[in-house]
Parts: structure tokens; C-alpha cells; sequence
């Protein structure tokens, strides 16, 4: 499981030795803490497992891989998925850390960020703009290949993520700690409108799905991003100064998408050959546009309760 706050987390070491490590972490290129980064494996994960996502698998691992070839980065390296929901978006960003460490989603230097968990709605802002910027800090001076998933952004009060904008800069190096090379994920639904709009019309227009190209998305999702008041990046200088290195488009989800996350499912539960099952579930769900019904409005996030009541 991926590590959750407390942040302030330490190497597991001889003092001595972790001494050196730590300094060793926050100077050198790659860090000593466990970073064993494998783009191809997570290539081949993303396309195994992450369905109808062509536009994701793409970005995702084009941008790793040019951040990861980077001796010294410019800045870090700025993630924001969209999508609608079930779509594979925590999915993408959990096999994204996983595939960056040796000891995968259980390396001390992932951490997740939960807004109803970590931040509250009733809070004091300003207070947990101050304990997040202390944690970011913290914990990139310990591994400065350090990983933040922020999920659930349309939870997270506006303003708070403003607070990060430093960190996300192509200049913030602050007593040997180089910020350049931490990871940033952010995870959200916003845009979701403009996505589905532009999956509907290539599909109404008869052109095939996997036409589309992540940069054509690009600045419709930005805009809708910074427009929405729910977004946790709304009116946000993280968009205004252009510091999201990628807006990663999640498209929406047709029958036969579905159909291959209850096959999924039926094989994790050793039941590999109940095909009829999965095209029961995948049946079962509700589509939409009306007329034509040609994406799952809940993608691929009910299928497990389907198969409990079809098994």
C-alpha cells in the first residue's frame, strides 16, 4: 500500500550510514532510496490493465520517460489526470509509483494525499496550506526523488495546492535540496465535460477512437480546469505559469471497455472462464448519451459489486 501521512519519514539505516544516504539522496541524480525506476514494465502495465486509455499510456509514459533521462531536470515532473470517474485514474497513478521504486507501493518515498482524510472540508486554509507545504518540504529534503499523489482533487478546498507553486518552478534548489526532481500527480474529474465531449464527437464524426491525440485536449482541459471552482486547481498560478508538465485526457468508457475490466476482475478471483459473466456485467451498466448510449457513466467502477450478484 502506498505510504500515507505522517510524512516525515526517515531511511532505514545504520546512523552513520544514514547520514551519508540522506545527503546523498537530496544531491545526487538518482537517489539512493530505493528508486529503481522501470519505464518499460510500467508501459506494458498501463497497456495491460488500463483499458480504452490509449491517450493515457501514451503521456504518461512519454513523460516519464523524458523526465527519468534527465540528469539534472529542469523542473519537476507535473502530472494532472482527468477523467471521469472509473475510468482508471487512481489505477494509472498507483502503477506509476509502483513502477519507480524498488519495494514499489510500499516505499516510505510515495506518499498520497487524501483531501477528506488529510484536509478536511471546515479546516483552517491557511493552517493546511502551512502543514502541507512543511510536509512537501520535509520530505523531498529526505529523497529528492520523492513521489505525490494528490487524489480526489475536486474535494480539495481552492487555494490550498497554490502553496506548492515554489516547489513546482524550474528554480527551487533551497540548502542542497534539489526540488527539481520530485514527482507530482494530481487526480481529478474536472475537465471530464470537455474529454467526453470530444470522445462523442470523433465517435459521432465515424473517426476511430484511437485517432485522437492527447494534444489537442491540452488547453481545453487547462481551461477547464482553472474555470472550475470544484477543481482544487481553480484560478490556480500552478496553471497560470504553465507548471503542469502534462494534463493526462481518461476517455470515457464503451461496452466492450467494461466488458475487459469484469474479465479482469473474473480472473483475479480465479475465474478466468466465465466469460458470459463479464458480458452480463458489462450489460448491466448504464450508458449514456440518449440516443445512442455509447459510454458507461460509471466506466469501470461498479464492475466488481455486478459480479458479486452475477457469481
Amino acid at each position: 500500500m502506498i505510504t500515507i501521512l505522517p510524512l516525515l519519514l526517515l531511511c532505514v539505516c545504520a546512523p552513520a550510514r544514514c547520514v551519508f544516504q540522506k545527503l546523498y539522496c537530496t544531491i545526487a541524480d538518482s537517489c539512493d532510496c530505493d528508486f529503481r525506476p522501470n519505464v518499460r514494465e510500467l508501459e506494458w502495465d498501463l497497456y495491460k490493465n488500463v483499458f480504452g486509455q490509449h491517450l493515457a499510456q501514451e503521456v504518461l509514459s512519454e513523460e516519464v520517460a523524458r523526465f527519468l533521462a534527465q540528469e539534472a531536470p529542469e523542473k519537476p515532473l507535473v502530472l494532472s489526470l482527468h477523467g471521469s470517474s472509473g475510468t482508471g485514474k487512481t489505477m494509472a497513478g498507483d502503477m506509476l509509483a509502483r513502477h519507480l521504486y524498488a519495494s514499489a507501493t510500499g516505499s516510505p518515498f510515495v506518499h498520497q494525499f487524501i483531501p477528506t482524510l488529510h484536509f478536511p472540508a471546515g479546516g483552517h486554509v491557511q493552517a493546511q496550506r502551512e502543514q502541507l507545504k512543511s510536509w512537501v518540504q520535509g520530505n523531498v529534503t529526505e529523497c529528492a526523488r520523492s513521489v505525490f499523489i494528490f487524489d480526489e482533487m475536486d474535494k480539495m478546498a481552492p487555494g490550498l495546492l497554490d502553496v506548492l507553486e515554489p516547489f513546482l518552478g524550474p528554480s527551487h534548489v533551497v540548502f542542497r535540496t534539489n526540488y527539481r526532481k520530485a514527482i507530482y500527480i494530481f487526480i481529478s474529474t474536472a475537465g471530464e465535460e470537455v474529454i467526453n465531449k470530444a470522445a462523442l464527437e470523433q465517435r459521432e464524426a465515424g473517426r476511430d477512437r484511437e485517432e485522437m491525440t492527447a494534444a489537442e485536449l491540452q488547453d481545453a482541459i487547462a481551461r477547464a480546469v482553472y474555470d472550475n471552482p470544484t477543481s482544487g486547481l481553480y484560478n490556480s498560478p500552478i496553471i497560470r505559469q504553465k507548471l503542469v508538465t502534462a494534463f493526462v485526457p481518461f476517455l470515457p468508457l464503451c461496452r466492450h471497455h467494461v466488458e475487459r475490466c469484469a474479465q479482469a476482475q473474473l480472473c483475479q478471483r480465479g475465474a478466468c472462464g466465465r466469460r458470459d459473466v463479464a458480458r452480463a456485467a458489462a450489460a448491466d451498466m448504464t450508458y449514456q448519451p440518449s440516443p445512442g448510449h455509447y459510454f458507461s457513466t460509471s466506466g469501470c467502477k461498479s464492475v466488481p459489486a455486478k459480479i458479486n450478484l452475477l457469481l
